[in-house]
């Protein structure tokens, strides 16, 4: 192959050519920065969330630029979603091949303060979340010969942190080992099984406390490159797990955080 015709080849195939992903929380932020990632390098993009109105306009901006995606409705607490959810993508598009675990809320308490109702709701979101869309995901990649599952975490789920309450940390915690079982236990089906874990990020989910001038520069100075992250920082990241150059990643965790854990 020439030069040129290898040029040719890199502008015009997508890293996910052929590939249908799913994808949890996708309706704003950092899940809808995936959606519209992964349909531009060539993937057919189910996603879900449970806010209708902002989930259907993220579809209609992938549609706007020749991207092939669907908005459906997922609370991902509810095993029956679920099922609809990877059923759909795989009668619409023929079979699945990558899960994203996106979906998560933060709550921001002491551990006194932290209710049981807080202590329930944030774990059914952040870690059943994650094991429901998994179970449900595996029959279908399965049937397709193999798969990647990406379950975003945190660096909360690393290391203890005054900023991240403990209710959080522990859901992160628990998606960081629940991707390393899933990984030892399908490996041989060749599905694979990652987690990726965001530092600071300007996102829907930060935006209350980055509003506050004086706590975003002591956060931002914590961190050794000096900035805070993007959604588009760790969408990379986890399109790069997703795709094929990752084959022989699995159980592993992909820190994207500027070097703050590094410390």
């Amino acid at each position: 192959m020439c030069s040129s015709d290898l040029e040719i080849t890199e502008i015009t195939m997508g890293r996910l050519d052929g590939k249908v992903a799913l994808i949890s929380g996708g309706a704003r932020g950092q899940g809808a920065t995936e959606a519209n990632l992964f349909a531009r390098e060539g993937a057919k993009v189910v996603f879900g969330d449970v806010l209708d109105d902002q989930g259907k306009q993220v579809e209609a901006e992938i549609h706007e630029v020749g991207g092939e995606a669907l908005y459906i409705h997922l609370d991902v607490t509810r095993e029956a979603d679920w099922v609809s959810a990877v059923e759909t993508a795989v009668s619409r598009y023929g079979k699945l091949d990558i899960l994203v675990n996106n979906a998560g809320i933060t709550i921001r308490k002491t551990i006194e303060d932290t209710t049981e109702e807080d202590w329930d709701r944030i774990m059914a979101i952040n870690a059943k979340g994650v094991f429901l869309g998994t179970k449900q995901a595996i029959p279908a990649m399965r049937r397709s010969g193999g798969g990647s599952i990406i379950n975003i975490s945190s660096t909360a789920g690393l290391v203890g942190s005054p900023y991240s309450g403990a209710s959080y940390a522990a859901t992160k915690g628990a998606v960081r080992l629940f991707t390393k079982s899933t990984a030892i236990q399908y490996a041989k089906e060749g599905i694979r099984c990652n987690s990726v874990h965001p530092g600071l990020l300007e996102t829907p989910m930060t935006e209350d406390i980055l509003a506050d001038a004086a706590h975003r520069e002591e956060r931002t100075q914590r961190i050794p490159l000096g900035k805070i992250g993007t959604a588009e920082d760790i969408a990379y990241g986890v399109l790069y797990l997703a795709s094929d150059e990752a084959s022989f990643i699995t159980g592993s965790e992909l820190v994207i955080d500027g070097g703050a854990t590094a410390q």
